[in-house]
């Protein structure tokens, strides 16, 4: 989004998201510090974009169109943040890692990552900090002035598709396959009832159910591969997704075929 128009439009869109159906114009001006005229005319764009659907008075809702656009750039908006508080605020910001010896202030620490957690030892590594304050070893230690690059290996992204039940849920589900491919993951996440049961009838539970899809990028951004079970209705938002991020990801049909 590199124009003053593509924001207003992307935060238009998500006030809509959030409001529909009954969407009230100047709630959204207020919100975002427009005019209500600049908001109605912004929607009146949208809706011949075909991004925003409309019907009645004041009722408004994103179409699909729309909402891909969103992800699209909230995707971009991520990497970008990431980009700030990974290569920008370290610089002059004091993080947070686990010890990995006793440390002392001032001592420079080689830093790694392990398990998804940032570790900072006395030997030496491709980047290092200063410790900030006196620590024991696996305690939390305050690090600053990082130089060079951490090694670190991005997770693979197992995106597992089930059924929903009107298709069979759990009961149609490649248990064979699935308890494969768990074995290869670090964490496991569920979307969808159907998925959970499916997990948990191969003797795991989901390390994650509620915010799956965020769990296990966030996860494959510190390092770890997982597994997202998900009922296919579900799945073709969040390949999407994943498909406007860097990060490595595999689909596996887990469906059996109709007789």
């Amino acid at each position: 989004m590199r124009s003053k128009g593509d924001v207003s439009r992307f935060q238009i869109l998500v006030e809509i998201a959030e409001r529909q159906p009954a969407v009230r114009q100047m709630e959204i001006a207020d919100k975002i510090g427009m005019t209500p005229q600049a908001v109605s005319e912004y929607i009146r764009d949208l809706v011949e974009e075909g991004m925003v659907a409309v019907s009645g008075r004041s009722n408004y809702a994103v179409t699909k169109t729309g909402m891909a656009w969103v992800m699209e750039n909230a995707a971009t908006l991520e990497l970008y943040v990431r980009h700030i508080r990974r290569d920008i605020i370290k610089h002059v910001s004091v993080w947070t890692a686990i010890a990995a010896d006793d440390m002392k202030k001032g001592d420079i620490a080689g830093l790694y990552m392990k398990d998804g957690y940032l570790y900072a030892g006395k030997n030496p590594t491709s980047a290092t900090a200063t410790v900030y304050a006196d620590a024991k070893k696996n305690a939390d230690v305050g690090i600053f002035d990082v130089n060079g690059i951490i090694e670190h290996q991005e997770g693979v992204i197992h995106v597992c598709i089930v059924p929903r039940i009107q298709r069979g849920g759990s009961n149609s589900v490649r248990k064979d396959k699935l308890k494969k491919i768990v074995a290869m993951a670090g964490l496991t996440a569920a979307v969808g009832i159907e998925a959970s049961v499916a997990l948990k009838s191969i003797g795991r539970t989901p390390d994650i159910f509620f915010g799956s899809a965020e769990g296990v990028i966030d996860a494959a951004y510190h390092g770890i591969t997982s597994a997202i079970v998900i009922v296919d209705e579900e799945s073709p938002n969040f390949v999407k997704r994943l498909e406007n991020t860097p990060l490595e990801h595999k689909i596996h049909d887990l469906i059996i075929p109709d007789d």
